[in-house]
Parts: C-alpha cells; sequence; structure tokens
C-alpha cells in the first residue's frame, strides 16, 4: 500500500512535468522570417493619381490598360503584412526596393531620402512619382 507522502509527491512531480512541458511549447522561439508584420504604404502624395504595386504581395499594375485593372490606386493607403526580406514598391514611372527587418521596421537606401520616409518605422510614404535624372522637375527641393 502507497503511503499518503508517496502519491502526494509522485502528483506533485507529474503536475510539474506536465506544467513545465506545456510551458515549454509556449515559450519556443517562432522563426523569425516567419513572422508577418502589418505596414501601412501611403502613396496619397503622388499628383496625378496613376496605380502602385508589390509584386507578389498586391495585384499588379498592367501595362497594356492603366485605367481598367484592379491594382491598388495612389489615392488609397493600404496595409500590408510583410514578412522580414526585400521588396519592390513601383509605379509606372517610379519604383525601388525596401526591405522589412527582423524587428519589423522598414529600411530602404538612404538615396531614396528624398522620396521616400518611414525608416525605422511601420508606414512607408512615398511623395515623389519619379526620381532624377529625368529630363523633368524633381518633385522634391
Amino acid at each position: 500500500m502507497l503511503q499518503p507522502g508517496i502519491v502526494s509527491v509522485t502528483g506533485l512531480l507529474l503536475a510539474s512535468c506536465l506544467l513545465s512541458s506545456s510551458i515549454g511549447l509556449a515559450l519556443e522561439p517562432t522563426n523569425p522570417l516567419l513572422r508577418k508584420f502589418t505596414m501601412t504604404v501611403d502613396p496619397s502624395a503622388l499628383h496625378p493619381p496613376t496605380k502602385w504595386q508589390v509584386p507578389g504581395i498586391t495585384p499588379l499594375i498592367s501595362i497594356m490598360d492603366p485605367a481598367s485593372n484592379v491594382a491598388y490606386s495612389t489615392e488609397e493607403v493600404k496595409t500590408l503584412e510583410l514578412k522580414p526580406g526585400k521588396y519592390q514598391f513601383g509605379t509606372y514611372t517610379f519604383s525601388f526596393f525596401f526591405k522589412v527587418t527582423l524587428s519589423g521596421t522598414l529600411d530602404y537606401d538612404k538615396s531614396l531620402d528624398q522620396c521616400v520616409q518611414g525608416r525605422g518605422t511601420q508606414k512607408l510614404t512615398v511623395i515623389c512619382s519619379h526620381t532624377q535624372p529625368y529630363p523633368q522637375d524633381p518633385d522634391y527641393y
């Protein structure tokens, strides 16, 4: 016959093992490359309005008929669920690469600072419809 003290110790050990294994599952690290972050894309400063895309994420802009496709308009601010990695924002006249870091913030080349805002945040703001060198006045001064 088991002694009451032995049963309670056995029960305590069993409960401890079950509790630690369930906590262990909850604390297991998630692969940081699989984590999605909510990013806001704001191209509303672009005039005249046009269509934009992030290939592989949003509907693509159509070169054949820009007035009738389902791509997003620059008049719309959109939120995208993006994993860490490299992406491309593009309109018909302007495109650039940006990345989502492992910590879920945006980064892009410093040469874009006069046309793109949001480094270190989760909001990408596009303020130029084209970059230089093009035979037209710059969007920025």
